[in-house]
């Protein structure tokens, strides 16, 4: 079954300048949102309080969150710990609000839903903000240097107007899904930080299918008596590409979706990132990582023993 004709031929780059118009706007309003009104960076980040509790029997975690957020602790990051009957709670603290005033009002709120009998403080503690902040330069430092294995990988395998081109592309995912964040103002935490990295994986792979194509049709058009032009060859190849790139984006959609819906509060932001990042991710594969490779080139043009070396990739 064939859900796109083979002999499509939609021109997605004469319509570059009006993407990459779009793009910029988005840009501009996510840069301009995360500069005024931030990120609502989450516990793991911010620092807060730990309450480790043990149920005789395992109780559901949307139990335990509607036992507490009576109590004001409606946003907690309630999980599993060891064993379905250990559950961690984890809480940010409100200015001038102490550890042990949060812990007494959680044990409180589960204690009226489950019975005093049946739980167990285990601990508490107190996360600082140091950690926090050690965690924010660990994740930056994560994005930074597969951004910049992106560009040496791609570089290695392409040209380097190619690598540019990627890295264009997957920062302007980076920004867009962070600006989502700060704009719907959804809690920014560590499981985020994952998915972050994972949209980086999935819009290369998308982009490298992309330039894959684009390098066997540029090596295929050089032995012709008459060659075509570059835009022809990048338009013609995305094209191709097209009904891979669709069916892949629509199939992986289809899984994060349903982590979104029936996935429950723990990992509600963490899909949402994944979501916006695979919808953005497949549009700047088309849209962005193919304009921004040709509007370089002549500036990093391969030599012809470059050229040779390149075909002769796997």
């Amino acid at each position: 079954m064939q859900l796109i004709r083979p002999d499509i031929n939609i021109d997605f780059i004469g319509k570059r300048k009006i993407a990459l118009m779009i793009s910029a706007l988005m840009i501009v309003v996510s840069l301009g949102t995360l500069a005024v009104k931030g990120l609502n960076f989450g516990i793991d980040f911010t620092g807060g309080t730990l309450v480790e509790v043990k149920f005789d029997k395992a109780p559901g975690i949307a139990d335990v969150r509607s036992a507490i957020s009576p109590r004001g602790f409606g946003n907690a990051v309630i999980q599993e710990f060891g064993s379905p009957e250990e559950i961690l709670i984890r809480v940010q603290n409100k200015e001038g609000e102490k550890s042990s005033t949060i812990s007494t009002a959680i044990l409180d709120g589960l204690a009226e839903k489950f019975t005093a009998d049946a739980i167990e403080m285990r601990r508490v503690e107190y996360v600082g903000p140091q950690v926090g902040e050690e965690l924010t330069q660990a994740g930056i430092m994560a994005v930074l240097i597969a951004m910049l294995a992106i560009l040496v990988y791609v570089t290695f395998r392409f040209e380097f107007r190619f690598a540019l081109g990627a890295d264009a592309a997957l920062l302007h995912d980076i920004t867009i899904v962070l600006g989502l964040f700060a704009i719907t103002g959804k809690e920014f935490n560590l499981p985020v930080i994952a998915a972050l990295l994972t949209v980086i994986g999935y819009s290369l792979n998308d982009t490298i299918v992309v330039f894959d194509r684009i390098r066997e049709n540029f090596a295929a058009n050089k032995k012709r008596k008459h060659p075509g032009n570059e835009i022809d060859i990048v338009n013609g190849s995305i094209n191709q590409t097209l009904a891979r790139t669709l069916m892949t984006s629509f199939t992986t959609l289809l899984v994060v979706f349903a982590l979104f819906v029936l996935g429950g509060e723990v990992i509600h932001d963490f899909a949402f990132a994944l979501i916006s990042g695979i919808l953005v991710g497949t549009y700047s594969s088309i849209y962005i990582a193919s304009p921004v490779m040709l509007s370089l080139a002549g500036r990093f043009k391969a030599d012809e023993d470059e050229i040779k070396a390149m075909e002769a990739r796997p």
